[in-house]
C-alpha cells in the first residue's frame, strides 16, 4: 500500500462561493386506524366528522385519545352537511406571496375555522380578495376539492360566508359552492400519504468550494489542522476539534481502506440501486476522516474491513460539482490493509 499526498497552493479565488438549490423530499406514509380514517374516508365522500370527547366537546380534526381520561375515543360525529358546512375565523394571517407549494396560486389567508358543531378549530387556506377582507370572527364556509382521494387537501379551501356564488379567479382545485358532494361508497382510507419536503439554497463555504470544484477535475482535495497532521476530507474552514483556521491544502488519493460498512436489504422509495448493496466509511490514503460511499463491484457479502478500494469516477464531460462525480468505489483486488492502519479511524 503506497500513501500518496500533494500540498496544494491555492491562492484566494477569484471565482464566487458556489452554492445549489437543494430540495430533499420524502413520502411519510401511515395508517390512519378507525378515528382518523374515518375522517379521511368522510372527507373523501364529502363529510366532515369529528369525535366527542368525555366532556361532551366535539373534536375536528379528531383526536384518538380522550384529553381528560386518555381513553380511546369512538363517538363519531358528523359536522355540518355536504350542502353547507360553515363555520367562523378564530384567528388568521395574510399570506400575500404563494409558493408553488400552496395550493391556492393567489394571496390568501392560513385560518383556524372553527366549524358549527364542533369545539376546536382546524387550519385550512382561507381564499379572499385581500387582507381587508378577512377578520376574527367572520362567517365560512367550506368549499370541496373537485376530486376526493381521502386526504386533507379534500377541503379546498373556506370562503367568505357572504361571497357565496361570487367567482374566486386564481384558486385552483375549487368545486362549485352549490355542489353536493356524492358519497362514494369505497372502502374506508387506510392509509394516507403526505409528502415532506424542504426547498432551501446551500452555500458551501470557501474550502467546501475549493472541494467541489477540485472534484469536477477528478481530484480529491483535503486539508490539514493547522495545530496538528490530520487531513481532513472534504476540507473545512475551521477546525471542529479546536475552532482554529485549518492549514494547507492536501490532494489525496482516490484509493483507499473500508474501515466499517453496511448492508442495505431494503428496499424504500426512490432507491436508485437494487438491494442488496454496501455503504461504506471509505478512509482515503493520505485522509485521517473517512468518507462515506457506495462500495459496487463485487458482491455485497464479499464487503469486509479493511478491503481496498478505488474511486470510480462519472465521465468527465457529465461530472457534477458534488460527490456523485464518484459513481462509487470498486475493490482494487490488493491484500486488505493491516488493521492497524485504520483502527484509530474507525
Amino acid at each position: 500500500m503506497t500513501s500518496r499526498e500533494i500540498v496544494v497552493d491555492i491562492t484566494p479565488p477569484d471565482e464566487p462561493v458556489l452554492g445549489a438549490p437543494l430540495a430533499p423530499s420524502f413520502d411519510y406514509t401511515r395508517s390512519t386506524g378507525p378515528v382518523l380514517g374515518a375522517f379521511f374516508t368522510g372527507l373523501r365522500d364529502g363529510r366532515l366528522m369529528g369525535v366527542r370527547d368525555s366532556r361532551g366537546a366535539v373534536h375536528v380534526p379528531p383526536v384518538e385519545f380522550d384529553p381528560h381520561t386518555h381513553e380511546a375515543l369512538t363517538d363519531q360525529v358528523e359536522v355540518g352537511s355536504g350542502t353547507g358546512i360553515d363555520g367562523v375565523v378564530v384567528a388568521w394571517t395574510w399570506v400575500p406571496a404563494p409558493t408553488d407549494l400552496h395550493r391556492l396560486d393567489s394571496p390568501f389567508a392560513w385560518a383556524l375555522v372553527r366549524f358549527d358543531g364542533a369545539d376546536t378549530a382546524i387550519l385550512l387556506p382561507l381564499a379572499a380578495d385581500d387582507p381587508g377582507a378577512v377578520s376574527t370572527g367572520m362567517r365560512v364556509r367550506l368549499r370541496w376539492s373537485a376530486e376526493r382521494t381521502g386526504t386533507i387537501h379534500d377541503i379546498a379551501c373556506v370562503v367568505p360566508a357572504d361571497s357565496l356564488g361570487d367567482t374566486d379567479e386564481g384558486y385552483e382545485n375549487q368545486g362549485d359552492d352549490d355542489e353536493v358532494p356524492q358519497i362514494s361508497g369505497e372502502d374506508p382510507v387506510p392509509v394516507v400519504v403526505t409528502p415532506i419536503g424542504l426547498s432551501v439554497t446551500h452555500t458551501a463555504g470557501p474550502a467546501e468550494s475549493e472541494f467541489l470544484r477540485a472534484i469536477v477535475q477528478g481530484r480529491v482535495l483535503g486539508r490539514r489542522r493547522s495545530n496538528g497532521p490530520e487531513v481532513y476530507v472534504p476540507p473545512r474552514d475551521y477546525c471542529p476539534s479546536d475552532g482554529m483556521a485549518m492549514g494547507e491544502y492536501v490532494e489525496v488519493a482516490g484509493v483507499g481502506t473500508v474501515t466499517t460498512f453496511g448492508i442495505v436489504n431494503v428496499p424504500f422509495a426512490g432507491q436508485e440501486i437494487k438491494p442488496p448493496y454496501v455503504t461504506a466509511y471509505i478512509l482515503l490514503d493520505g485522509s485521517d476522516v473517512p468518507i462515506q460511499h457506495l462500495v459496487l463491484g463485487c458482491e455485497a457479502s464479499e464487503v469486509r474491513m479493511g478491503m481496498r478500494v478505488r474511486a470510480v469516477w462519472t465521465p468527465e464531460a457529465d461530472r457534477p460539482a458534488s460527490m456523485k462525480a464518484i459513481t462509487h468505489f470498486e475493490p482494487t483486488g490488493d491484500p486488505d490493509a493491516d488493521p492497524d492502519t485504520y483502527a484509530k479511524h474507525l
